[in-house]
Parts: structure tokens; C-alpha cells; sequence
């Protein structure tokens, strides 16, 4: 399944999520509506490189916070093993949700049909909902998640951002650079 088109509606998802306290409830993108919302897809839980992935989300999940973005991680593992792994992980501070069937990866695109478990995707959702950034990767390679956190960060500043900026670093005016080439 491709990508779906940058700045196009981001595929809406409803699924049952273990929260950060350990209680489960259905949660949807459209309940997030006016925040930031990073939306990571994984192979799967009780594996060998997504446990990296989901600790280093952990790890800089303030830095998401502080940007006012939520931050979903998304598996076809059930809610219950979902709570067994984050146990085992010493507790997440965001949402696991469950996606049996990759129904939502098939919609992202972050799995072809078929597929039992999806490949490594990180999307960035816009406040008004619309999908800003798009990622995949094979399942071997661990994401960047500081890379995630520099995208979300130039993505807000809602300015043109040149290779490798950073927050402080200078940007351009849209209208104003409108006219020349990038």
C-alpha cells in the first residue's frame, strides 16, 4: 500500500489503546483534533529492535510533550500483551494501541495487504488533522526518533526550514520566498 499524499486528510483511526496508567479505552485521531500527533507504527512487541524504538519515545517524550504533540505507538499486538510488555519496560508515558489486522497500517500505508505485522512508519499530524510528514522503513533498521522530534519541530514553526535545521536555527518566509526556486 503507498503513502498516503502529504497534506491530504490523515486517515482517521479508532482502536483500542493501553494508556499510560495501564486502563484501556478505544481512542481515536479525531478526539486529537487541535494537537500535534505523531503516530509510529512497529512490527511488533517482545521483539529485538522495537523495544528501542519505544524506549527512545519514552525517552524524548517530554520533548514531544513540550511541543504540544501526542505520541502513539501502533502494533497489531493485543492491549493485554501491550500491558505485559510495557511492564517489562518499566512503564511508557504515551499510548499502545492495538491494531489487529493492520487495518489503520493497511489505511497509512505502513503495511501491504497481506502483511501480517507492519514495517516502520512515523507519520506527523497537523492540529487541523492533516498528514504533514511520512516515513517507512524496512523492519530492520531502527527509526530516528530525534529525527522525528527536529521534523515536528520545523514542521510548527510553519516556515521554510533548510537541511539539518534545528529550533534557533534561522527559516525563511513562505510568501516572501514563494517566488524562488527552493
Amino acid at each position: 500500500m503507498p503513502l498516503p499524499a502529504l497534506e491530504s486528510p490523515a486517515p482517521d483511526l479508532n482502536l483500542d489503546a493501553l494508556l499510560p496508567a495501564g486502563e484501556v479505552r478505544r481512542l481515536s485521531l479525531r478526539a486529537l483534533r487541535g494537537r500535534w500527533v505523531v503516530i509510529f507504527f512497529y512490527p511488533a512487541d517482545f521483539s529485538f529492535v522495537c523495544p528501542t524504538e519505544v524506549r527512545g519515545f519514552a525517552q524524548r517524550y517530554t520533548q514531544f510533550a513540550e511541543a504540544g504533540a501526542e505520541v502513539l505507538g501502533v502494533s497489531p499486538d493485543g492491549t493485554d500483551t501491550h500491558r505485559e510488555w510495557a511492564r517489562e519496560l518499566g512503564g511508557l508515558p504515551y499510548p499502545l494501541l492495538s491494531d489487529a489486522g493492520n487495518r489503520v497500517a493497511l489505511a497509512y500505508g505502513a503495511a501491504a495487504e497481506g502483511q501480517l505485522r507492519p514495517d516502520r512508519a512515523t507519520f506527523v499530524v497537523d492540529p487541523e488533522g492533516l498528514l504533514l510528514y511520512a516515513e517507512r522503513v524496512s523492519r530492520n533498521v531502527g527509526r530516528g526518533v530525534g529525527e522525528t522530534l527536529r521534523v515536528l519541530q520545523a514542521l510548527q514553526t510553519g516556515r521554510l526550514c533548510p537541511a539539518d535545521w534545528r529550533p534557533g536555527d534561522e527559516t525563511f518566509d513562505p510568501e516572501l520566498d514563494a517566488a524562488r526556486p527552493s
